[in-house]
């Protein structure tokens, strides 16, 4: 009779689920918006994944990434979240299992005898006993409702998202890296051109003064090629302040003082990698922040589960066995045997509304999550399509640069011998240096630009980022 009374309490728990997670599917696009001269490129599948900083080929960058992944204490913070998401995962499962305990007591103790009587009849009197106990007692929840299978599919969910976003913090930690360090590299490149072009403007102040005192020139002459240097000099102060910038917010991404960290100039033009772009669908497996949005939504879905198991009964199953007795010498004899056996169980009636109100605010937690997912999904298309527009329109506009760089020396070639004769004003050479400075910077600029929207491409379209996030658990 036992067995078949607990058949159908264990058939009525199986048909009680939690809700089926049903994620919702984004409208994508079959490709994207290319322009010319764009070009696919092909991944490196001998490099290490994750490691996309090596595409550039500059040792400085990836020594530099290695000492960030390495020290850096916000990517510390996020392992961390990682382990404790893992730890409540591990404790959440444990309530699928009977819980188990051991008990052991020894006490004296007396009781009163003004406490109430048991029997009119029969006078209290007050006594001083020993009672020495000791036993074993097993729990069991009956997952009636779903809600154990709810709150472990979402510490499940919440791990996972964990460790998405330990991977968006490392996938923005290095690309932030990345940005300062072509920055200050920019910086570095347009510095030289800066101090090339005050060489030439000195070699031209030379030469007014020399004319100037041979007659053939003017003050003025020297004093506005005077003027035109100062200035340079003074952009080139400018540049320095922002490379110590730069320089500073290097040395904070890789877990260094900055006083204690510098970087030697270099003015090596780097060029950037083709990056390989693949279809707008691979933005949902490869960007960790998207996987992360759908483990949220996955996380609130199965907080709806809990929040509705509370409509049900909770059930719980009891056992105890042991032994008691007044003295020690006897506890473990046949007599002192002490067991139970039990079942509990919890309906609510009436509660003002509580369990509904905490369901609904789940519902919502869930829309919420869809919504949030839905905009990190258009987000990342539109950084995506942003970082293949533009990289399209640096390589014309650096392509650009270079011919106006050359005619602009031409000009001052021209310009200069035309000066030496006699025929070009000093304002004329002025101005065709000026010209040149403004190409050759605006070049450098482009080649800083281009690096730094391969950079932001590379985030947008989730780095190397391998496999779908479920796979990161077992990392």
């Amino acid at each position: 009779m036992k067995r078949l009374g607990w058949a159908p309490l264990a058939l009525l728990a199986a048909c009680v689920s939690p809700p089926p997670y049903h994620p919702p599917k984004p409208e994508l696009p079959l490709a994207w918006k290319v322009e010319q001269p764009f070009r696919q490129g092909t991944p490196r599948d001998m490099a290490p994944k994750g490691a996309w900083w090596l595409r550039f080929g500059d040792d400085t960058l990836s020594s530099l990434a290695a000492r960030a992944l390495a020290d850096s204490p916000t990517l510390a913070a996020a392992d961390a979240r990682l382990v404790q998401a893992r730890a409540t995962l591990a404790a959440a499962s444990g309530q699928a299992w009977p819980q188990v305990s051991a008990n052991a007591r020894d006490t004296r103790f007396r009781i009163t005898q003004n406490r109430p009587l048991n029997n009119n009849a029969a006078p209290n009197f007050s006594t001083t006993q020993n009672d020495a106990v000791v036993s074993l007692a097993a729990s069991y929840e009956v997952d009636f409702g779903g809600r154990v299978r709810s709150v472990i599919a979402g510490a499940r969910a919440s791990a996972e998202q964990a460790a998405a976003d330990l991977e968006t913090v490392r996938l923005l930690l290095t690309a932030d890296l990345a940005t300062a360090y072509f920055n200050l590299r920019q910086t570095d490149i347009e510095i030289q051109v800066l101090s090339s072009s005050i060489d030439l403007q000195r070699r031209s102040l030379e030469l007014a003064r020399t004319r100037h005192e041979l007659g053939a020139g003017s003050a003025l002459d020297v004093a506005q090629q005077q003027a035109l240097i100062d200035t340079t000099l003074t952009q080139i102060d400018i540049l320095r302040r922002q490379r110590a910038l730069f320089e500073h917010a290097i040395a904070a991404l890789i877990g260094t003082p900055a006083p204690l960290f510098s970087l030697p100039a270099d003015a090596r033009e780097l060029r950037a990698p083709d990056v390989p772009i693949g279809v707008p669908s691979d933005i949902l497996e490869r960007r960790p922040d998207v996987a992360s949005a759908e483990r949220a939504m996955a996380a609130a879905n199965a907080q709806i589960g809990v929040a509705n198991a509370a409509f049900y009964p909770s059930i719980s199953l009891g056992a105890s066995l042991g032994q008691e007795s007044r003295k020690l010498p006897t506890l473990f004899d046949a007599p002192s045997l002490i067991w139970s056996l039990g079942v509990s169980a919890t309906q609510p009636l009436f509660d003002g509304g509580r369990i509904r109100a905490n369901f609904d605010f789940a519902r919502a937690g869930y829309d919420v999550a869809v919504a949030n997912y839905r905009r990190v999904v258009l987000t990342a298309m539109q950084e995506a399509e942003d970082g293949i527009i533009g990289l399209a329109a640096l390589e014309r506009a650096s392509l650009q640069a270079g011919v106006a760089v050359e005619s602009a020396r031409r000009t001052l070639d021209l310009v200069n011998v035309r000066y030496e004769g006699g025929v070009a004003s000093p304002l004329e050479v002025i101005s065709a240096q000026q010209s040149l400075l403004n190409a050759e910077r605006l070049a450098s600029q482009l080649v800083g630009q281009r690096l730094l929207s391969a950079v932001f491409l590379v985030k947008a379209l989730g780095g190397d980022w391998e496999g779908p996030q479920k796979a990161m658990m077992g990392g």
